[in-house]
């Protein structure tokens, strides 16, 4: 089991910026990627970006078109966090991110939800 706990959501203004963190805990060992999705009331949750924490691939990135020039993701293994820094935002950033774990233990992966952390980007 891994435990996800978003931090850093709230109302900004449009053009500006925020910081949201997601601490991991439980068996974090087995983490293979993190990231974090979106879900805007009548939508459906969307990715953000990934990036891979272990591996040969490690720190390898992927983005949302949506968000490609504005958002960055990053990771400290050593602290089980990631980060995703959201510059430029737009009100149609508005959304609850949801930061997510991806596990593979024995050729089987496993999806990890954190509870959310609410984005309101203002006009």
């Amino acid at each position: 089991q891994v435990q996800l706990v978003e931090s850093g959501g709230g109302l900004v203004q449009a053009g500006g910026s925020l910081r949201l963190s997601c601490a991991a805990s439980g068996s974090a060992f087995g983490i293979n990627r993190m990231g974090w999705y979106r879900q805007a009331p009548g939508n459906q949750r969307e990715l953000v970006a990934t990036i891979t924490s272990a591996g040969s691939s490690e720190g390898t990135t992927n983005y949302a078109d949506s968000v490609k020039g504005r958002f960055t993701i990053s990771r400290d293994n050593a602290k089980n966090m990631v980060y995703l820094h959201m510059n430029s935002l737009k009100p149609e950033d508005t959304a609850v991110y949801y930061c997510v774990a991806f596990v593979v233990v024995k050729m089987a992966q496993y999806t990890y939800w954190g509870q959310g952390t609410q984005v309101t980007v203002s006009s």
